[in-house]
């Protein structure tokens, strides 16, 4: 006897079986294998999405590396309201800088010469954070 018997004195009804009890329960092996059919479509649907979705966005993925000695901008996280730089709001600035990379710290992170003005923040930063920068000198003629 089930605990569900000796408590309530009748057979448990799951939602999958919502039969009365004692009726004959036909066909219950073609349930399961429509339903098992139904979780491999449905899975392989997601795949499909999940793939085409993956391809879109590693169309735009760049790899970004940059050496020591190069120029970068640091890409500032947007705050609605906050003084940032001199600038609030829409005109504060997107990205700040350059500066230059001192150390490549891990395969993705690198350590920047910041000037003191800045020396609350930490000076490693996530390459998704920089942006390389590319002088405007203007060649001789």
């Amino acid at each position: 006897m089930s605990p569900f018997d000796a408590l309530y004195g009748k057979q448990c009804r799951t939602p999958f079986y919502w039969d009365e009890v004692g009726e004959n329960r036909l066909k219950v092996a073609d349930d399961v294998e429509r339903t098992k059919e139904q979780v491999k479509i449905i899975r392989e649907r997601l795949k499909t999405a999940q793939d085409r979705q993956k391809s879109y966005a590693d169309n735009r993925r760049k790899v970004l590396q940059f050496e020591v000695g190069d120029w970068v901008f640091l890409k500032l996280s947007p705050c609605k309201g906050v003084v940032r730089f001199g600038k609030r709001g829409k005109l504060s600035p997107r990205y700040i800088g350059p500066y230059e990379v001192v150390e490549r710290v891990g395969p993705v992170a690198y350590r920047l010469a910041l000037p003191p003005y800045l020396s609350r923040l930490h000076d490693e930063f996530h390459v998704s954070m920089l942006r390389k920068y590319i002088s405007e000198e203007q060649p001789m003629y």
